[in-house]
């Protein structure tokens, strides 16, 4: 199971990583081939484009399925990525979680 981490910077950069089974980090991929909301990285903490790319990159990585992650991504911003402050964790079964509760789009 991967666990998504993120972190802001001493520099107020947005840092976030991707842990898998072995421990191996990597970095999210942005996944501007699916929509540039925000070609200056990732944000979380409020709706706006940088969130919008963070959700989107989220969903696409955890659900490997990116017409799902078009489909809902808009909503995982506003339900979960909006709400996030500081430094975060959120597991692939969260991740996946969102989209299959009952009530999502």
């Amino acid at each position: 199971m991967k666990t998504y981490y993120g972190r802001r910077t001493p520099y107020g950069m947005s840092d976030v990583w991707i842990t898998d089974e072995q421990g191996t980090r990597q970095s999210l991929a942005p996944r501007h081939d699916l929509r540039n909301h925000s070609p200056t990285g990732f944000e979380w903490g409020y709706g706006g484009s940088g969130p919008a790319q963070l959700a989107l990159a989220l969903l696409a990585d955890a659900l490997a399925n990116d017409q799902m992650a078009l489909k809902h991504y808009q909503e995982f911003k506003w339900s979960v990525i909006s709400k996030l402050e500081g430094e975060w964790r959120l597991t692939e079964l969260e991740i996946r979680g969102f989209v299959e509760s009952p009530g999502s789009p």
